[in-house]
C-alpha cells in the first residue's frame, strides 16, 4: 500500500505524453500506467534522473514531433538528462508499463514494450530493471536522484465497486514491487 510522501518530498505527477528531469533529492515522480509505457532514467553520478510517459511506439506520417510516441518521448528525456550533466556512458534505465488492458483488440501494451527495450539497446543503455506486460495497471514512483523506483500493481478488482459490505482486508505489502 502506497503511503504519503515523506516530509519535505515533493513529488511531481507525469501525464501521458510528458515527461520530467530533476536533480532535486527530494523529488519523487509518480505516474499511473496501463498500456503506456514509463522509461526511468537516470546517471547515478550526476545524480539526474527522469520518467517520461507514452501511449504507442511509433509516430504515424506526419505526427513525428508528438510527445505521445515513444521515439519522441524517448529522445526528450534523455535530452533532458544530458542537459543537466548526464553523461550518455552512465545512463541507466528501468522500464515499466505495457499491459494489455483489453482483449481483442491490439496488444499495444507489448508493442510499447517492445519499442521502449529495442530503443534503449539501440542507444546503448542497460536496462537494469523492467516490469512489462500483465494485465493490470501500475503506480510508480521513481527517485530521479538515486535511481530507485517503486511500482505497485492495480489489482483490476479493485477498480470495481465492492459487492458486500465490508472489504476484505489487503495485506501491506500486496502487489508491491520495489527496485533499487
Amino acid at each position: 500500500m502506497m503511503t504519503g510522501a515523506p516530509i519535505g518530498e515533493r513529488r511531481i505527477h507525469v501525464v501521458q505524453g510528458r515527461h520530467e528531469v530533476s536533480t532535486d533529492h527530494r523529488v519523487c515522480l509518480t505516474t499511473i500506467l496501463g498500456s503506456c509505457v514509463s522509461a526511468c532514467l537516470w546517471d547515478p553520478v550526476a545524480g539526474v534522473g527522469g520518467m517520461n510517459h507514452f501511449l504507442l511506439p511509433e509516430a504515424p506520417d506526419g505526427a513525428i514531433g508528438d510527445r505521445r510516441y515513444g521515439v519522441q518521448a524517448m529522445e526528450l528525456l534523455i535530452n533532458g538528462l544530458l542537459k543537466h550533466g548526464a553523461r550518455r556512458d552512465r545512463v541507466q534505465a528501468k522500464v515499466f508499463g505495457g499491459a494489455r488492458m483489453t482483449v481483442g483488440v491490439t496488444d499495444i501494451g507489448s508493442k510499447n514494450g517492445v519499442f521502449a527495450r529495442r530503443f534503449l539497446a539501440d542507444e546503448g543503455i542497460p536496462v537494469i530493471g523492467v516490469s512489462l506486460g500483465g494485465e493490470a495497471a501500475r503506480r510508480i514512483q521513481f527517485w530521479p536522484v538515486s535511481g530507485r523506483a517503486r511500482q505497485h500493481v492495480v489489482d483490476r478488482t479493485a477498480i470495481k465497486a465492492p459487492e458486500r459490505s465490508q472489504p476484505a482486508p489487503v495485506s501491506a505489502d500486496a502487489g508491491e514491487l520495489e527496485l533499487f
